[in-house]
């Protein structure tokens, strides 16, 4: 630095890197590993990863993936925020769900959350929630002045609409201080239930409304465009923004048909989306959904400052588990910093044990406490859009935008969103993107931390309240848990009849270095399932380990060790399991050129690092079953 520079070059002692001396280096790490032995842009290519919608994530971004421009906070096409100021005033929007059928107790739930630093309250009214007539005292107590109150009332939206107008002008609330939604969405209603009979006087009841709030609350709005049922559906992030767009526009056409204005229609909306703990892909979604929407309102005549998108963010019940729940809280911490930083106005954290039934005090205190932090102590709302600028994001936000785009056209193209319901076209598509999940599960590409991998079998279970039971008929609700949920229910089910779980012995041969691995390996992918592991001793032989499975109560087994050592001692041990009775003998390893010679010797499957789990376990179990 010379003494006239008052700046710091801090890269200038460092010679400048470009992306093929980068590729180089990549090139020789995958050699040395045996990976493959592609060159330049195919070495970087294999470091890529697959995610859902067609989209190939690489390992390096770059000035050179430069993706549209997304503009100004606050200006179109809104990619960077829906306000100028961002979040950084007051935060965003602290939003706790209420799902109690007692009027009482889900008053009793409303005044600790806004006493502990929620902000509004969203809380379920009608079938599954507090009764319409029960709106007022669960409600009681609350200053609806300061408190925004979020309806989710499912066919019963007109009522408790018109019974929350009610309360804000018994408590005198000025109707320019009126805040808050009414949650009327009978394309979501339909999609849950599958029922359209009534689906038109709904979107004439939900059209009405929107004129009301416009009328005496402008600062409420009446319509919700809520995804979450496709996401729960097993939809991808590019189908949720699809069916929002397709909903969206299903609503405008429906408000300016009965004459509200294309800006105040805009503004009558609300749109919700999941955050997952994918956050890259959370944020980059809450970013496309506002450039996207920018777009519709653009091209629907609407004014810029009416098509900026107003976002509930809900963090994913896809993804929480019914099986060590407390990981959930990891999941929702992730998901609920994604929606902050993706830019949602209102951020909802369900607490973790929201899989199990109704949440106690303890769960929706660190579901509340987790924004808090986020806020308090993360300051993650003091900044605007700080995702913005990572090339990676930016690009993510570009290749989601077009694939949510094509998807909002195909569901136009099938006559809109009512049709594409109807049809079941929509049905089909989302079912043929779990299916493919639904593998990666399987297969645990997809690994889930305490289900698949690392369970925890003598885990007391958390047990909760039973939660009122949705609406159904119309399309599923999954979770990532699902089919090893089934495995774990019928071990305990084995553990209720006869007092143990089901268990398989681990034969581990050779030295501790030989075994160790594969051991644990075994014991990780059986335990997924709920049968307990056995090594008692610590390694067998041929000689040793007829006596070693009669004394474990075991009924199959599965042999542990490296490559070498099988080669020396598995078709043995294999013919010796056999003849002391195992029902099913597996390998922990790839068969390779010897699967002959072990399958000839006893031994019947083989597991691995990428097999089948949710096959082979219940292949392992209906053998226990039946030789039960």
């Amino acid at each position: 630095m010379t003494a006239e520079s008052t700046e710091l070059p801090l890269a200038a002692a460092f010679p400048d890197a470009d992306r093929e001396q980068w590729q180089r280096l990549v090139e020789g790490v995958l050699r040395k590993s045996g990976v493959t032995e592609a060159t330049g842009a195919a070495a970087e290519d294999a470091l890529a990863t697959d995610l859902q919608d067609g989209i190939r994530v690489r390992p390096l971004y770059t000035a050179e993936d430069g993706a549209a421009a997304s503009g100004r906070p606050g200006f179109p096409p809104f990619v960077r925020g829906g306000r100028p100021e961002g979040t950084t005033v007051a935060g965003w929007d602290v939003r706790q769900r209420q799902v109690h059928t007692d009027p009482r107790r889900a008053n009793e739930a409303v005044l600790a959350d806004l006493e502990n630093g929620v902000t509004s309250v969203w809380l379920t009214v009608g079938h599954g929630g507090v009764p319409v007539s029960g709106l007022a005292e669960a409600l009681k107590g609350v200053y609806l002045d300061l408190a925004a109150v979020v309806l989710d009332a499912g066919a019963d939206f007109a009522p408790a609409a018109e019974e929350l107008l009610r309360l804000y002008a018994a408590a005198g609330v000025p109707a320019a201080e009126v805040t808050g939604a009414l949650g009327a969405d009978p394309l979501g209603l339909l999609a849950r239930t599958g029922d359209d009979s009534k689906l038109r006087v709904q979107l004439e009841a939900a059209a009405r409304l929107a004129g009301r709030c416009l009328a005496e609350a402008p600062g409420v709005r009446a319509v919700a465009v809520d995804a979450l049922p496709y996401h729960e559906a097993g939809g991808s992030a590019a189908e949720e923004l699809g069916t929002s767009l397709a909903t969206g526009v299903a609503y405008l056409r429906q408000l300016t048909a009965a004459g509200v204005g294309i800006d105040d229609a805009c503004r009558q909306l609300e749109f919700r989306y999941a955050a997952t703990a994918d956050q890259f892909l959370t944020i980059a979604k809450l970013r496309a959904a506002r450039r996207l929407w920018a777009r519709v309102a653009e091209v629907c005549g609407a004014a810029p400052g009416a098509s900026a998108q107003v976002q509930h963010a809900v963090t994913s019940p896809v993804m929480m588990t019914r099986r060590d729940p407390w990981v959930n809280m990891l999941r929702t911490t992730v998901a609920g910093l994604s929606a902050g930083v993706g830019g949602a106005d209102a951020v909802t954290v369900l607490p973790f044990d929201a899989a199990l039934g109704l949440s106690d005090a303890f769960a929706r205190r660190i579901a509340r406490n987790t924004q808090s932090v986020l806020l308090e102590e993360s300051h993650l709302s003091k900044v605007i859009d700080p995702a913005g600028g990572s090339w990676y994001v930016e690009q993510l936000t570009e290749e989601l935008a077009r694939a949510g785009w094509a998807f909002f056209q195909e569901i136009e193209a099938a006559g809109g969103q009512a049709a594409a319901l109807r049809s079941g076209m929509l049905r089909e598509r989302l079912a043929q993107t779990w299916a493919r999940r639904t593998e990666d599960l399987a297969h645990r590409r997809e690994p889930i931390t305490g289900v698949s991998e690392f369970p925890f079998l003598a885990e007391a279970p958390v047990e909760r309240e039973p939660a009122p039971a949705p609406v159904s008929g119309g399309l599923p609700r999954v979770r990532r848990d699902d089919a090893y949920e089934v495995l774990r229910a019928r071990s305990d089910a084995h553990l209720a009849a006869t007092g143990d779980r089901p268990k398989v012995f681990l034969a581990a041969l050779g030295p501790v270095a030989a075994h160790t691995a594969r051991v644990a390996f075994a014991a990780n992918l059986f335990q997924a399932g709920g049968i307990e592991t056995v090594q008692e001793p610590a390694a067998v032989d041929a000689e040793s380990v007829a006596e070693a499975f009669a004394g474990s109560g075991a009924r199959i087994a599965a042999l542990c060790s490296s490559d070498a050592v099988y080669g020396e001692q598995a078709a043995a041990v294999a013919a010796a399991l056999k003849a002391a009775g195992a029902v099913r003998v597996f390998l922990a390893g790839r068969p390779g050129e010897r699967r002959e010679e072990f399958e000839a010797a006893g031994v019947d499957a083989f597991v691995f690092a990428g097999c089948d789990a949710v096959e082979v376990l219940s292949s392992a179990l209906d053998v226990m079953e039946v030789a039960g």
